[in-house]
């Protein structure tokens, strides 16, 4: 129980956000209207997918530093959950774009990078699926993973802000908070935030374990072959 309690409050959070994000009231904007209720959920799986990105660098130098099969594990599977969150924000994104822009994918340069970063990251997994060798195929994707998070980084929130972009907050738009996320919505789209990722470590520690148990049985069945 004591150990579980992120567990509980990412539940909570979670059924919390998307209560009050369908029936909490909202600011009566034009355009947006009803949509911008997808701020709840549109932006959280963003700030997951980072957070979970992130983690994954963190264990990827400790790989590079101590060699255990445990960090690389975690790394990999951070980015599992990592795509899931990614793909869930390109999701909920085209919904909301094609309410207010009239196009699922207008030609934009913050959705353009978006699509560039996913592919990166999926050719992470196509790299280490792609090598054999343990140890091998653990270093060159955790070389693969430090240079990919930066590159990641320039793309969704540096090159945008150079062009015209519509996304708030680029291009010379202004950001939500800077005219319409008002106190209301705060009380929502914080504990939103928290609550996803706080979902997506539970993922990837899930996803983890699952892996560690699935390699363990695989080192038994390789000694009883030995013998």
């Amino acid at each position: 129980m004591r150990k579980s309690w992120w567990k509980y409050l990412a539940v909570f959070l979670v059924l919390y956000s998307i209560v009050a994000g369908f029936i909490g009231k909202v600011p009566l904007l034009p355009i947006l209207h009803e949509s911008i209720r997808n701020l709840y959920f549109h932006v959280p799986m963003w700030f997951s997918m980072i957070v979970l990105y992130f983690i994954s660098v963190i264990y990827s130098i400790r790989y590079l530093s101590s060699g255990k099969e445990e960090d690389d594990l975690l790394a990999v599977e951070c980015v599992n959950a990592g795509i899931v969150f990614g793909f869930l924000g390109i999701f909920t994104g085209m919904i909301w774009a094609n309410f207010t822009w009239g196009n699922p994918w207008p030609n934009d340069p913050k959705l353009n990078s978006v699509a560039i970063s996913t592919l990166m990251y999926m050719a992470y997994l196509v790299l280490r699926n792609s090598l054999d060798e343990e140890q091998k195929r653990a270093r060159i994707s955790a070389v693969y993973n430090v240079f990919s998070f930066p590159v990641m980084i320039v793309l969704l929130f540096i090159l945008p802000r150079m062009t015209d972009s519509l996304h708030p907050g680029n291009g010379g738009n202004p950001g939500f908070g800077a005219y319409d996320l008002d106190s209301e919505m705060r009380y929502v789209f914080y504990p939103a935030c928290l609550g996803w990722i706080l979902c997506g470590l539970w993922i990837a520690t899930l996803r983890y374990r699952i892996r560690k148990l699935q390699n363990a049985q695989l080192a038994k069945i390789y000694e009883k072959n030995i013998q």
